[in-house]
C-alpha cells in the first residue's frame, strides 16, 4: 500500500505552509490569542480563496471533492502553526454533517460556509464520553409538530460565535442505544438558549451551552436516523485531528533538536550527553511511530476499508505518543519550557486538548481491549 502524497496533494500542503509561514509565526498567533477576537477574519477569507473551505466537500455540495488524505496534507501544517482558526469546528464537524443531509436549508448554510460567510459549531460533547453517539442524552420531545430541547452541550467549539449550530440529540430510547439519534439545525439566538463562552487551555474558543425548552421546528431535523452519520463524522475528525497533533510532534522534535544541539554547558552542547541524546531518540521513534499510523489509517479510510477499531488504534497510539514526546521537549528545554513565552508549552497544551477530544488515549485502548473480549 502506498503510504506517500500525491504531487498534488503535495503542492496543496506546501502552498498552505508557505502561506502560514510567512503570515501566522509565534508571535502573531500569540498576538491574536490575546486579543478578544477568537481567530483572524484575514486568514479564513484566505482560506476560503486557497478552497481550503471547500476541499472535503463533494462537487455536487460546492466544494472540490476532496478526500480524507487531502484534508491530512494540509492538517499537519494547521498543527506546526498552532493554528486557532475553526476549520475542525465548522467545517470538519458541522459543516461535514450538513454535506451528510440532503436537507435544503442545509446545502444553503453549507454554501455560506464554504465562502467563508458563515460559521457553524458541532453541538455533540457532553462530558459523558460521547466519543460515542449512542450515548448523546440531549432530550428532543416532539409536540404539535415541533421538538423542544432539554440539557446541556459543552465545549462547543466556537459555540459564541457561531451562526448555525448542528446539535445532536436524543428523539428516543436511552444512553447507550444506537437507534433514536438526531441531528437539528438550530438558531443560536433562539429563545430558550444560554451561552457561556471561554478560552480551552490551548487559546482556542468554546463554550457550554443549555438548552431550557427550546423550540425547533420540523424543519430544522437535519437527519432523524443520525448515527451512522455522526460516526462518520467523527470518524474523519479523528484523524484530521492526529494529523494536527502528528504536525505539533515533528515541529516539538525540530525544535528540541536544535535547541539541544545550541545549548551549552560545560562548553559542549547538552545533545552530547546520553541522558538528552536518549530523549531525542525516544521522541524520534515516537513521532515516527505515530506519523506511520497516521499514513496508515489515512490510506485505508481513502479506500473505504478502515474500521471502528483501525480509529481506536490510531487515537489511541497519537496520544499516548504526543503526550511523551510533548514532555520530553519541556524536559530537553528546561524550566523555559514551561513558559508562555516559548512555543514549546503550547504545542503541549493542544496535544493534551486533542488527546482529550472524543476519547483520550485510555478510552480508546479500553475500546480496542473490549473488542477482544
Amino acid at each position: 500500500m502506498d503510504f506517500s502524497f500525491t504531487e498534488e496533494q503535495q503542492m496543496l500542503r506546501d502552498s498552505v505552509s508557505r502561506f502560514l509561514d510567512k503570515t501566522y509565526d509565534f508571535k502573531a498567533r500569540q498576538t491574536l490569542v490575546a486579543s478578544e477576537k477568537p481567530w483572524s477574519e484575514q486568514v479564513w477569507q484566505q482560506f476560503a480563496e486557497l478552497g481550503l473551505l471547500a476541499l472535503p466537500f463533494s462537487e455536487e455540495t460546492g466544494g472540490l471533492g476532496g478526500s480524507i488524505a487531502d484534508v491530512v496534507a494540509i492538517a499537519e501544517s494547521f498543527g506546526e502553526h498552532l493554528l486557532v482558526e475553526p476549520y475542525m469546528s465548522s467545517i470538519l464537524l458541522a459543516g461535514r454533517a450538513l454535506a451528510l443531509s440532503d436537507h435544503d436549508v442545509a446545502q444553503d448554510w453549507l454554501a455560506k460556509i464554504i465562502a467563508g460567510e458563515a460559521i457553524a459549531a458541532f453541538a455533540h460533547e457532553e462530558a459523558r464520553g460521547t466519543a460515542a453517539p449512542e450515548f448523546v442524552t440531549l432530550g428532543a420531545q416532539q409536540s404539535g409538530g415541533n421538538y423542544f430541547l432539554d440539557g446541556e452541550k459543552r465545549l462547543v467549539l466556537n459555540g459564541a460565535e457561531a451562526d448555525i449550530l448542528v446539535v445532536s440529540a436524543r428523539l428516543s430510547g436511552v444512553a447507550g442505544e444506537k437507534s433514536g439519534l438526531a441531528l437539528m439545525m438550530v438558531d443560536p439566538k433562539t429563545d430558550g438558549i444560554e451561552i457561556t463562552s471561554f478560552q480551552t487551555i490551548d487559546g482556542r474558543s468554546a463554550a457550554h451551552i443549555q438548552f431550557d425548552k427550546v423550540q425547533v421546528s420540523a424543519e430544522q431535523l437535519l437527519l432523524d436516523d443520525a448515527y451512522s452519520v455522526l460516526v462518520a463524522v467523527i470518524s474523519d475528525i479523528m484523524i484530521a485531528l492526529s494529523a494536527e497533533a502528528v504536525g505539533i510532534m515533528g515541529a516539538l522534535l525540530g525544535a528540541t533538536s536544535e535547541y539541544t544541539a545550541t545549548r551549552k554547558q560545560f562548553d559542549v552542547p547538552i545533545s552530547s550527553f546520553q541522558v538528552i541524546a536518549h530523549r531525542l531518540a525516544d521522541m524520534k521513534i515516537a513521532y515516527t511511530k505515530a506519523r506511520a499510523s497516521l499514513y496508515y489509517t489515512t490510506a485505508i479510510a481513502e479506500a473505504g476499508q478502515s474500521t471502528a477499531r483501525d480509529i481506536a488504534i490510531l487515537k489511541g497510539q497519537v496520544g499516548k505518543l504526543g503526550r511523551a514526546i510533548g514532555e520530553d521537549a519541556i524536559q530537553s528545554h528546561g524550566g523555559v519550557g514551561m513558559t508562555d513565552e516559548l512555543i514549546i508549552s503550547h504545542y503541549h497544551k493542544r496535544l493534551i486538548a486533542i488527546d482529550a477530544m472524543f476519547g483520550d488515549s485510555e478510552y480508546h485502548f479500553r475500546k480496542i481491549g473490549q473488542a477482544h473480549d
